[in-house]
């Protein structure tokens, strides 16, 4: 039983016997920094069942405490709020249990629990990857690294948007203007390669219908029927029908662009156990809606189309089935979901790390699924976050004006490597190390920025903002664990298998770190719960403060007395351990030098 938990039954247990009354809940919150404490009881709600002068009930609470709770040492009470301090043998036998386990604050799944499927990136192979793919890797892959640390088995997945209008456009382009390059030819990545031509194309679309309506066409009917769209139409229809010449062109542009996406997937330090292919699950979901038709869940109208009619949950009618029997992407998606849980029955939920334009899309997705009857529907979740933007403005990749994965992993490389020279931070290192480190610090600086903030909110990322070695910032969090590797490396006595006496009495700087220390569990399952990394940045941000303000006023290497000395160093030895670990559920690494 921790401290929460103690306090709680004895508080309730207080009140039974000094009041004779039950309290259905007790509200606990940490003492607030102006007064001396660690738990705060609050008095005020006790007061529907207690009545009486909040101040008094609060001593007599307290008194009774002291008296019958051996960790509470002393109590105040301020305006209804009753602060007990916490003995230090509490403290420190709390930060002897967790001293030496290494993955304290994560929990192990259990035999038999339901697993959790996470999807995130889910790219079109007409196009690289861009800033907005970023956002959505690095939500995806650390609330999938949360939630596996919060105890559950997690399967990380994408489906790969590898068919459509969209990719015949590229492969158009390359047929017309291409003369057979390849990434080999070229020197370019693969995705880079073809995201060139969907440029390429819409470039040659914008001209032809710019000289229809210089004929007398009006623009939407150029729009319609500018001939290199009319050649893309007709493209995809031949791939639908099993075309060989352009199933065969089809499968090497989209072998270029998977090999360019793996590339950057390395880059990004993401990965996934399993990939699906849109183009073998477009077909998924007609049999399901064939069911639930027969089920009454669909309803087919006069010209052959499926609907569901969903009004009487707010939402609208939404189809599922065109008239002439081809699916529409939410068929797709009921199919994918349903094929998911056959492939691993023991998923019991899924998380969809899609933009917030599809909020609306998986509302309907989810309420279909639970109407068709699975009862994992019920464990659906829509990971939905606003869009990056820079400050130079918005994307758009048919112009080519998108900001590229690749370049930006790069550049912020480079900035890192430009801002720490000027700080002159590298001494002593050779080239290839300061090479990894740019590399280090610069993706920990991108990641952080991005997961700091929450999911649903709009983020303007400005790269030179995100690498800062003051503030909240990755390299900050980066710098302040190379100091801790600093200060161990300088120990030069045996503090990893010494024992502090439990009669060792703490500074308070001691004390508030303990206390930041043992959030981190409560941490991991919150960030879990809601699908949020920016609540365990938040988090480690708080800890590295808590840490440099203990460095700065308290001697750790310089202490006098050997029990100090030695406790400081094991207690900057877990912050260290700690801080690793919390960047580790983002992606982030950390280097023992800087």
């Amino acid at each position: 039983m921790d401290i929460q938990e103690i306090i709680i039954s004895k508080v309730k247990e207080a009140v039974a016997s000094i009041f004779e009354k039950e309290l259905d809940s007790v509200e606990l919150q940490a003492t607030r920094k102006e007064f001396e404490g660690d738990v705060t009881v609050v008095v005020f709600p006790m007061l529907r069942v207690v009545k009486g002068n909040p101040q008094v009930i609060g001593e007599e609470i307290g008194a009774y405490l002291q008296a019958n709770v051996s960790e509470v040492e002393k109590f105040n009470v301020v305006k209804g709020f009753l602060n007990l301090v916490i003995s230090d043998a509490f403290f420190l036998n709390f930060f002897s249990d967790i001293y030496q386990n290494t993955t304290y604050g994560y929990v192990a799944p259990k035999d038999g629990d339901k697993a959790v499927m996470v999807e995130y990136s889910s790219p079109n192979t007409n196009k690289p990857l861009h800033l907005g793919h970023i956002r959505n890797n690095l939500l995806g892959y650390s609330v999938a690294e949360i939630i596996k640390a919060s105890g559950k088995k997690v399967y990380k997945t994408q489906i790969i948007n590898d068919r459509g209008i969209h990719i015949c456009k590229s492969m158009l382009a390359w047929q017309k203007f291409g003369k057979g390059e390849t990434p080999e030819s070229t020197g370019l990545k693969g995705d880079k390669l073809v995201g060139n031509y969907y440029v390429a194309f819409d470039k040659a679309y914008k001209a032809e219908i710019e000289t229809m309506v210089a004929q007398g066409a009006d623009k939407e009917t150029a729009e319609k029927e500018a001939p290199i769209l009319l050649e893309a139409q007709e493209m995809l229809r031949k791939w639908e029908a099993g075309d060989p010449e352009v199933v065969k062109l089809w499968e090497t542009m989209n072998g270029w662009v998977y090999e360019g996406f793996e590339i950057t997937y390395k880059n990004l330090g993401v990965d996934f156990d399993k990939l699906y292919y849109e183009s073998n699950t477009y077909l998924l979901g007609k049999d399901v809606v064939a069911d639930g038709l027969e089920r009454g869940v669909f309803y087919k109208k006069e010209d052959g189309s499926v609907w569901i009619d969903l009004t009487d949950e707010g939402l609208d009618e939404k189809i599922v089935l065109r008239a002439d029997g081809t699916a529409v992407y939410m068929t797709q998606d009921i199919g994918t979901a349903i094929q998911r849980v056959k492939d691993y029955p023991d998923i019991g939920g899924l998380v969809y790390t899609v933009g917030n334009e599809q909020d609306y899309h998986f509302k309907v997705l989810f309420l279909i699924l639970k109407k068709l009857g699975f009862d994992w529907a019920a464990h659906l979740y829509h990971l939905s976050y606003g869009m990056v933007d820079l400050p130079s403005g918005k994307m758009k990749s048919r112009e080519g004006t998108v900001v590229d994965a690749d370049d930006l992993i790069s550049e912020m490389a480079n900035t890192a490597e430009e801002i720490s020279s000027e700080l002159g931070k590298l001494d002593g290192f050779n080239e290839e190390e300061k090479q990894e480190l740019y590399k280090t610090i610069g993706l920990g600086a991108l990641k952080y920025y991005i997961l700091k903030v929450d999911p649903k909110k709009r983020i303007l990322f400005d790269p030179m903002e995100s690498i800062d070695f003051q503030g909240n910032t990755g390299p900050f969090i980066q710098y302040t664990y190379a100091r801790i590797q600093s200060i161990l490396r300088k120990a030069d006595f045996d503090y990893v298998n010494a024992d502090i006496k439990s009669a060792y009495t703490l500074h308070e700087k001691e004390r508030t770190l303990i206390k930041q220390l043992q959030l981190f569990p409560e941490i991991v399952q919150n960030a879990a719960n809601n699908f949020s990394p920016a609540v365990v940045a938040n988090y480690v941000y708080d800890l590295v403060k808590e840490f440099n303000s203990f460095y700065q006023n308290v001697p750790i290497l310089g202490a006098e007395d050997t029990s100090e000395k030695t406790f400081r160093v094991q207690l900057a030895y877990k912050v260290g351990e700690v801080i690793a670990n919390a960047l580790n559920l983002m992606g982030i690494k950390v280097p023992e030098r800087m």
